[in-house]
């Protein structure tokens, strides 16, 4: 997967780190057990700060999307504790689904823009 950052995004730049990472693992650019790049080798290659991409991999593990091993670094683990991971997917979906409703986007077209992301990302993944 090809991360890149928008420098001119009001987004922190840890967060697009994260959120291209959470959309590599949804669309199995990555898979569980597969190991990210270093935080060196990720700084360096995108061009961000070390400390940057180690705040991104920290959220990604506090989030339940990796995990640390000795060896290997960040690590792809998908947190398995659905109640959890659901509760916090909740949270998001209510924020973005009130930002919507206050932008005048109705029900209907929201549903189908969600079938049309989820049927996106069950094609790349093979289901």
């Amino acid at each position: 997967m090809m991360i890149q950052i928008d420098f001119n995004s009001e987004e922190a730049l840890y967060m697009q780190l994260r959120n291209q990472i959470i959309l590599g693992i949804a669309t199995a650019q990555y898979r569980e057990g597969d190991a990210l790049p270093s935080v060196r080798a990720l700084a360096d290659t995108v061009g961000i700060n070390m400390h940057t991409v180690n705040k991104a991999y920290s959220v990604l593990r506090q989030d339940g999307f990796v995990k640390v091993d000795r060896r290997r670094g960040a690590v792809i683990a998908v947190d398995i504790d659905a109640l959890r991971a659901r509760a916090g997917v909740e949270k998001e979906l209510r924020l973005l689904l009130a930002k919507a409703l206050c932008q005048g986007i109705e029900r209907k077209e929201l549903h189908s823009l969600l079938d049309d992301i989820c049927d996106e990302y069950e094609k790349v993944r093979g289901k």
